[in-house]
């Protein structure tokens, strides 16, 4: 066990569900699904013509409106949900503490709309053309960058890229760091905007998207025998995390504590899982040997849960290992089937869930999980909201690449 302890004092979110993480809250819990038509861009080449979009978000109460064709839609969900975050948290960042305080927001892709946009510019009308900001406006740490200038930050800040697992490392990286004592402070989480045209003709390529458009709120079916994958999502979730001391001090309000972190990677597949979940056991392990715990005293998963036939098995046949009987005892949901995936923003808002369960003592369902897998029995909280005390839960989240990052939080206990 680690000596500091570090606790979540804030949390902000922009997701296909709400525009914060309360509004988000409510609709998972109330089995909403964020799926629609897509209105990002004219869908009529794919076969695939549905997604979880973030729908009527205005940056300007969090950018200047000038310094909004500046930068690109992750980073305008990464500093809303930041402002959010950091308002929850009470802090002001003084010129004194600066040097103390950090920011780990990662991204899958970056700025991958700009990126477009702007190559249609150079192929259209000539280099002259270009958005003198492209490059910021691309590059996967400029959201880290904006919000490190946004608070004035001045410790350590960077941006990890594991596909999936992205935001889940970020908060974990950044947990780490406050144990060593390198921050006090750390704004963390993740941001994506890979609703696009390429994004969805990628991953439609991988074989990996949904393909249900008559009835897209049926999609995605985590678990369900007959799922048929993703739904493609984007948004940002930042949380503050605080070495718990310097928390007490100012008399921060403490949502959980952060217990363990495990990180492994699977040396297997570009994106297919090891078999039997392999690397997702040895994370989960990691997780509960660094937070001192015994696989029984978890009360909630929130599984990764994309709805891709191998990930959900490799899922549960992972957990299985792990928990052994006491798998069939742990309520775990997926709450992708509602918001989509988020991509590198997924594990944060996930890792901000397992903080509500703990604090409001219920869980959100898996919706859309009318016929179980037979290789997928384990109690995924099916199509309703559970009350249920909640005093640990972990957070998986696995990438593209064999990424596997687990998080786990606990009530906080002085």
């Amino acid at each position: 066990m680690h000596t500091r302890r570090v606790v979540v004092t804030g949390i902000g979110a922009v997701t296909p569900l709400g525009l914060d993480m309360e509004s988000t809250w409510e609709a998972l819990i109330n089995g909403r699904s964020g799926v629609g038509p897509i209105t990002r861009f004219d869908s009529s080449v794919l076969p695939v013509h549905v997604a979880c979009e973030v729908r009527n978000f205005d940056p300007t109460p969090y950018i200047d409106p000038r310094e909004v064709r500046r930068t690109d839609l992750f980073e305008q969900y990464a500093l809303a949900a930041a402002h959010q975050a950091v308002k929850q948290a009470g802090l002001t960042i003084t010129p004194e503490l600066a040097d103390e305080v950090g920011v780990v927001i990662g991204s899958s892709v970056g700025g991958f709309n700009t990126m477009l946009s702007q190559y249609d510019i150079l192929r259209e009308q000539g280099p002259r053309k270009i958005n003198p900001f492209a490059i910021p406006m691309i590059m996967s740490n400029g959201a880290a960058g904006m919000v490190a200038i946004a608070f004035g930050a001045r410790g350590p800040s960077y941006s990890p890229a594991s596909a999936c697992a992205t935001s889940n490392d970020s908060i974990g990286q950044a947990s780490e760091l406050i144990r060593r004592g390198v921050a006090k402070v750390m704004i963390c989480g993740g941001a994506d905007a890979t609703v696009s045209i390429l994004g969805m003709a990628g991953f439609d390529r991988l074989g990996a998207l949904s393909h249900n458009n008559a009835l897209p709120s049926t999609s995605p079916r985590p678990f369900d025998k007959n799922r048929d994958g993703i739904v493609m999502g984007e948004g940002a979730c930042v949380l503050v995390l605080e070495e718990l001391e310097f928390a007490k001090a100012r008399g921060a309000p403490i949502l959980a504590e952060v217990l363990g972190y495990g990180q492994t990677t699977d040396a297997y597949h570009v994106v297919a899982p090891a078999e039997g979940g392999a690397g997702a056991v040895r994370a989960m392990r990691r997780a509960l040997e660094q937070a001192g715990l015994r696989p029984e005293q978890v009360d909630y998963i929130n599984a990764h849960g994309t709805a891709t036939p191998l990930n959900d098995i490799a899922e549960t046949q992972a957990v299985k290992t792990v928990f052994g009987d006491y798998a069939y005892k742990i309520p775990m949901s997926s709450t992708k089937s509602m918001t989509g995936h988020m991509m590198g923003a997924t594990g944060a808002l996930e890792a901000a869930v397992c903080i509500y369960a703990i604090q409001r003592g219920i869980i959100p369902p898996t919706i859309n999980l009318t016929e179980p897998d037979p290789q997928c029995d384990l109690d995924y909280v099916p199509g309703e909201a559970r009350v249920h005390r909640v005093n640990v839960a972990m957070n998986n989240s696995f990438g593209f690449g064999g990424h596997n990052s687990v998080l786990i939080f606990g009530r906080y206990d002085e």
